[in-house]
């Protein structure tokens, strides 16, 4: 079978899934949607949950084991969580919380309004409501606010056999067990070892002889981004989060990450689009809002405009002495444009794959000085050749075509600066992105056009 036939076939389970659950709903049978949702992932159970009318689900929901519930709930998209939240009981709400893990617990109690939190958090014990409460007050971007705190906790004077049994008896409250962590009473990290390593071992070996000592970790005050790219810079399932003093006090793992990676790709693509980002999905965001967040820079790009206009309208005789000019203004900003943008996207891209830092911005400017002079060059002789051909005129053909090659290499100078200054300036690389260069550049290669003309042509 091929990968399109394996998509289609999957697509068409899936529809005939969708189908028959809503018959079921049309009948009010919710136990046997719950039997048919226990059956599933807990993904594709939660995209099935979310199709039913908010009634439905939550009847549905309650019909569900605690723990598979718990499983979908956390996979549920932020309203039908929202909807399972106002509707169910506070005794209900105390058992999914106690359930869940701690970070999928924040995660579904940040979407709520305060007073809402602090009814819910009245409905589960102490010690629950402590860690949670100590997860609520991590800043949003921090490595803690993402973090889990089930931790596969070992010591170093504990036997392989002890290790495998406390495994086994604690293992399923664990966001995961393929890595374990060594600690000392009072929670000090002193190393990791993977439950490969201790399957392999003999029963008889202690902990502190199998395990790593050199644990790379990460504190609950960095940047989550700083935890994404440790994750994939040492190939690692999880990562240990430790306090200021060395305390672990929980672990990151691959999946925490994953949603930050696509968060800020998201952020940076509405940035270099000249769109301020928004925090609800597409769909639920109202038309007000979408255009609220963009209008700002719609009004910023449109009247910064004006000094193209203006340059265009203090040369007005120089047009007016060859109205051919004007003819092939909009093929120079198009290439400065363009031009400017390329290396403004592979800037900003390299500063998120930390290909290129800082410090490399004379290295990265006489590179993509080059670029533009071999580019430029070639896009001139192209543009030469055309006009020749076209009108026979070589003055012309000359002005615009060393006017495109000025451009192209102030272009690709100006578009690998930018993203450099803006980050120098704390800001974000990606607002130098296509429309604030393609504007800037405008106005640049109208400057550098006109000069040109007026030195070749009067």
């Amino acid at each position: 079978m091929t990968e399109e036939e394996r998509e289609e076939q999957i697509e068409e389970e899936r529809e005939k899934d969708i189908a028959e659950i809503k018959a079921l709903e049309i009948s009010h049978k919710w136990k046997a949607i719950a039997d048919k949702l226990k059956e599933m992932h807990e993904m594709n159970a939660a995209e099935l949950l979310s199709g039913l009318s908010p009634e439905s689900m939550l009847v549905v929901f309650r019909a569900l084991p605690k723990d598979f519930a718990a499983d979908i709930f956390a996979n549920l998209e932020a309203t039908e969580q929202s909807v399972i939240l106002n509707t169910a009981t506070g005794k209900e709400v105390g058992a999914l919380f106690e359930e869940l893990m701690v970070d999928e617990a924040v995660d579904a109690l940040e979407e709520l309004p305060a007073n809402m939190v602090s009814r819910l958090l009245a409905n589960v014990s102490q010690e629950t409501r402590s860690l949670i409460n100590k997860f609520l007050a991590y800043p949003e971007d921090s490595v803690g606010s993402i973090m889990t705190a089930e931790v596969m906790g070992l010591k170093q004077q504990m036997t392989v056999r002890a290790a495998i049994e406390q495994i086994r008896r604690t293992g399923s409250e664990q966001e995961q067990i393929y890595a374990c962590y060594v600690m000392d009473a009072s929670r000090h990290l002193e190393g990791a070892v993977s439950l490969k390593d201790i399957i392999m071992a003999k029963d008889d070996t202690l902990i502190g002889d199998i395990m790593r000592e050199d644990v790379i970790s990460i504190t609950t005050s960095r940047d989550r981004e700083e935890a994404a790219e440790l994750l994939s810079k040492y190939d690692l399932i999880s990562l240990p989060v430790v306090d200021a003093e060395n305390r672990l006090v929980g672990i990151v793992t691959v999946d925490d990450v994953i949603d930050v990676i696509e968060e800020e790709n998201t952020e940076d693509a509405l940035k270099g689009a000249a769109i301020t980002p928004y925090d609800k999905p597409y769909l639920e965001t109202s038309v007000f809002e979408i255009a609220r967040h963009r209008i700002v820079w719609l009004v910023l790009l449109m009247f910064s405009s004006i000094f193209s206009g203006m340059v265009i309208t203090s040369s007005q005789e120089i047009f007016s002495t060859i109205p051919l000019l004007i003819a092939f203004i909009p093929m120079l900003t198009n290439a400065a444009g363009n031009a400017g943008s390329q290396s403004s996207a592979t800037i900003i891209r390299s500063f998120a794959t930390h290909e290129v830092e800082g410090a490399d911005w004379f290295k990265v400017l006489i590179k993509e000085m080059f670029v533009g002079i071999i580019a430029g060059f070639a896009l001139a002789l192209c543009n030469f050749v055309r006009l020749m051909l076209q009108y026979k005129n070589l003055n012309v053909a000359l002005a615009v075509s060393i006017a495109v090659w000025i451009t192209v290499i102030i272009a690709k100078v100006l578009g690998c600066i930018l993203p450099f200054l803006a980050r120098a300036a704390k800001a974000d690389p990606a607002l130098m992105a296509s429309p604030i260069i393609t504007t800037i550049m405008d106005t640049l290669s109208l400057v550098v056009y006109i000069f040109a003309t007026k030195l070749i042509l009067l």
